[in-house]
């Protein structure tokens, strides 16, 4: 490559298909895409085990169900 030949030029990311947007449109535009594709600040922590403290299913009971020994079942979840 010598050093009169160009680069060609990248494709533009954003581009305006209808309309004519004025150049607030367009820097609100911008930033909200660029704020939606920015990833979080922190790094998301994975769930540690959870506890028997916090389960929410050991609150709600099974419904007793009469027969032989249904006295008996109620005591167990």
């Amino acid at each position: 490559m010598s050093g009169d030949e160009l680069p060609e030029p990248a494709r533009p990311v954003l581009r305006i298909v209808r309309g004519d947007p004025g150049p607030e449109e367009l820097a609100a535009l911008t930033a909200v895409l660029a704020a939606a594709s920015a990833g979080s600040a922190e790094p998301e922590e994975e769930p540690g085990p959870a506890s028997a403290w916090t389960e929410r299913e050991s609150l709600v009971r099974r419904p007793l169900t009469p027969g032989p020994h249904a006295w008996r079942m109620s005591g167990w979840r």
